[in-house]
């Protein structure tokens, strides 16, 4: 309050500052005029404007989107370098998604898969004959037999899935797009070995189903294989030594698995002429496996028979 006899000093509100103008022209947010380098405006919802790009920078650009899966050639060499350090699930996953991608495979492709899955379903065979084994030693311990039977039942799911999915990439995949007899064949005695290994570890009705079906596909790529193959091919005398394997072992008739790998062992010695550089060695190797598995019947060494088989 100002002291008497004086009068009060009233303060004068400034006016607002007058829009700068650049040659004639106002500079605000929204009118169209370009703002000066390195300026930032206020855009009409408060918002800070972007720097004009003539300032040199850009704004920030999206990242091109990921990959979702790798294409057919680095699969198959991603399974190439799987199977060079022995890991064979990740060969087998390889080979898996090359599979579904949905084209016929090469006979390289094909022996990997082959090769991938073999393997995988092998080491758990492998431990299951050894469980097995152990669980039958062990029936005076409960508690030791009990814990042998809930391994054994771990590693039968593990080898129950993988059939199972070897077994939909042939019935889904492999077989209907195959289109020569090499292939049917090679896949129609595939599809009959992994029903044989479900069939090893399978009981009541379940086995009698695994084991018509295994049944079923040998015989299918059997009777291809007389028609369209020579009798020294090496998938035809695979099919044959698996077939007697099948005989021996599953079906538990040994005359029948002998006269079946006797008559392919004839049949190939006959032609033995006949074979190329490229399968000789393949040929000769099964030939072999074939005599040995006869002359082990002979003596009946049912495991050494067994283990022959491919």
């Amino acid at each position: 309050m100002a002291p008497a006899g004086q009068r009060p000093i009233r303060r004068r509100r400034c006016p607002p500052p007058s829009p700068r103008r650049r040659k004639g022209r106002v500079l605000e947010a929204g009118s169209g005029a370009a703002a000066p380098q390195g300026v930032c405006v206020r855009a009409p919802s408060g918002r800070r404007a972007p720097f004009a790009s003539s300032v040199g920078i850009q704004p920030r650009s999206a990242p091109p989107p990921a990959r979702i899966a790798m294409d057919k050639s680095e699969l198959v060499q991603k399974a190439k370098l799987a199977e060079q350090a022995e890991r064979y699930d990740d060969m087998a996953a390889a080979m898996k998604a090359v599979t579904e991608q949905g084209h016929e495979l090469s006979n390289e492709e094909r022996n990997l898969l082959s090769v991938a899955y073999k393997n995988v379903v092998g080491a758990r065979r492998s431990s299951w004959r050894v469980i097995s084994s152990i669980e039958q030693k062990t029936e005076r311990n409960e508690k030791k037999q009990q814990m042998g039977r809930e391994y054994r039942e771990k590693i039968e799911t593990e080898l129950r899935d993988i059939c199972n999915d070897v077994l939909e990439l042939l019935d889904k995949y492999l077989i209907v797009n195959a289109t020569q007899p090499e292939s049917k064949v090679f896949y129609l005695k595939m599809k009959g070995d992994y029903y044989r290994y479900l069939s090893e570890v399978a009981s009541g009705d379940n086995k009698q189903t695994t084991v018509a079906n295994s049944q079923q596909a040998y015989q299918e790529a059997f009777e291809i294989s007389k028609k369209e193959m020579q009798p020294t091919h090496p998938i035809r005398l695979g099919l044959a030594l698996n077939f007697s394997v099948f005989y021996y072992e599953i079906l538990n008739s040994p005359e029948k698995a002998c006269n079946l790998a006797k008559t392919a062992f004839d049949e190939a010695i006959a032609e033995l002429d006949t074979l190329n550089e490229d399968s000789y060695k393949d040929s000769t190797l099964i030939m072999q496996l074939l005599r040995d598995n006869l002359t082990v019947s002979s003596t009946g060494q049912t495991a050494a028979f067994c283990a022959a088989a491919s």
